[in-house]
Formats: C-alpha cells, sequence, structure tokens
C-alpha cells in the first residue's frame, strides 16, 4: 500500500528543507524555497545588479540556474536523490535589474529511474522569461535520510 498524499507531501517538505540546507548556490544566487510538492517546486530569485550582463538584463545562465534549481528540488522531492541528465532552455524575454523571477517545475513522467520536468520561468507581471525542460536519473541514496514515510524504495 502507498504512502498518502499527505505523507507523500511531508516527505517532500523534509527532502526540500534538507536540499535547502545544503544548497551554498542557491543560497549564494538568492534563490528561495517558495513551494514543494511531490514532483513540483517553485523558486524565486531577484535579479541584482550584480547579475546583469553587458546588455544590462539578466545573465541567461542565471535565468538558466534558477530554473535548474526548480528542477532539481522537483525531481528529489519524492526523497530519492536525482541528478540532471539533460537540460535545455528557451529564452523568450530578458529579465530586468531589480524583477523578481519565478520558476516553477512540474513533472511531467517517472517511469523508473528516469523523469522529465518542464519548468518556466516568469516575472511579476506574469510574463513568460524562459521556458526549461530537464530529463533527471535517480541515483542511489535518500535525500533526506531520517525522514520518515513511504516512497523511498532504490529504483527499479
Amino acid at each position: 500500500m502507498g504512502a498518502s498524499g499527505e505523507e507523500k507531501t511531508h516527505l517532500a517538505n523534509a527532502a526540500g528543507q534538507a536540499m535547502f540546507a545544503r544548497d551554498r548556490a542557491a543560497q549564494a544566487l538568492g534563490i528561495t524555497l517558495v513551494e514543494i510538492r511531490p514532483g513540483y517546486a517553485r523558486m524565486r530569485m531577484t535579479v541584482r545588479p550584480d547579475m546583469v550582463n553587458g546588455h544590462d538584463t539578466c545573465h541567461g545562465g542565471l535565468i538558466f540556474a534558477l530554473a535548474d534549481t526548480a528542477f532539481a528540488y522537483a525531481c528529489n522531492s519524492h526523497n530519492r536523490n536525482a541528478v540532471a541528465q539533460h537540460c535545455t532552455i528557451t529564452f523568450v524575454k530578458p529579465a530586468l535589474k531589480g524583477e523578481v523571477l519565478t520558476a516553477e517545475a512540474v513533472e511531467q513522467t517517472l517511469q523508473g529511474r528516469n523523469g522529465v520536468y518542464d519548468a518556466k520561468v516568469g516575472n511579476a507581471k506574469g510574463e513568460l522569461v524562459a521556458l526549461f525542460r530537464g530529463n533527471s536519473r535517480v541515483i542511489a541514496g535518500e535525500v533526506a535520510p531520517h525522514a520518515h514515510g513511504t516512497g523511498t524504495k532504490e529504483p527499479s
């Protein structure tokens, strides 16, 4: 018998908190975890003056980092260690200094050890800034080894 929705949500929160406590890159970039649940994560980042490029817009690598971080939290939300296998991004609109960007990553499929996640990055006006797709691969171990709940079996 599988875990209840409440148990899965509790496990996702435990995994998210454990990851964030160790995520020095996200912390350095000012990325915050807004929401996490099984197969889903929402992260936020403000474009600081030191994040703009020669066009006075947010460096694309930092937009990618935000989307990639949301992807990472979504694919690790089942408390099974997962890493990126392949990622792509399409930049739609520039982000400007001072804008607050939100990346929302959603699991499209998780079959065995392989997952596919889509993330949208948008600004506070609701405008789309970028579309991201990430493929994940589950590896050995758990994100929060001492979290209680089910759904933490080794992948098949």
